[in-house]
């Protein structure tokens, strides 16, 4: 299975998410190509099985115009699309909590609930984004 993990990271958390996914599929045999969106050069979305999209929050809850501008770049609506995120809710309270990963999931109209992180996978969210990783491969196994 070819695996992409997309991702746009300022402060290194939602990198430090991205290489974690990367870390756990390798863990169990699945290797994933790591593109950083706005530094990398254009991908081919069509040659990959499984995407995964990261972005933090930004402002009041808008999606960074890097991730905005790699989505125009695929040009396409992929159907295999997972997303996830990281943010802080001191900034704006649950409400804006990873709105960008909502919003995204929407506009990809995913079939896996997006990945919300606070600030830093480390820890106990160590165990979320597996259980979340899990969950998505499990759904990509059974649909293949």
């Amino acid at each position: 299975m070819r695996t992409l993990i997309a991702y746009l990271s300022y402060s290194g958390n939602t990198k430090e998410t991205a290489e974690l996914i990367a870390g756990n599929l390798a863990a169990d045999g699945d290797a994933a190509d790591m593109h950083r969106i706005g530094i990398d050069p254009p991908v081919s979305a069509s040659a990959y099985d499984l995407i995964f999209i990261g972005a933090f929050t930004w402002e009041m809850g808008a999606t960074p115009d890097e991730v905005k501008d790699f989505v125009l770049e695929v040009g396409y609506k992929p159907d295999n699309v997972a997303l996830f995120g990281t943010g802080d809710t001191q900034f704006g309270g649950d409400e804006l909590f990873c709105l960008a990963v909502d919003k995204l999931a929407r506009f990809y109209q995913s079939r896996w609930d997006g990945l919300k992180i606070e600030q830093s996978p480390r820890g106990s969210q160590e165990f979320i984004v597996k259980n979340w990783l899990k969950g998505v491969l499990h759904d990509v196994k059974n649909l293949t």
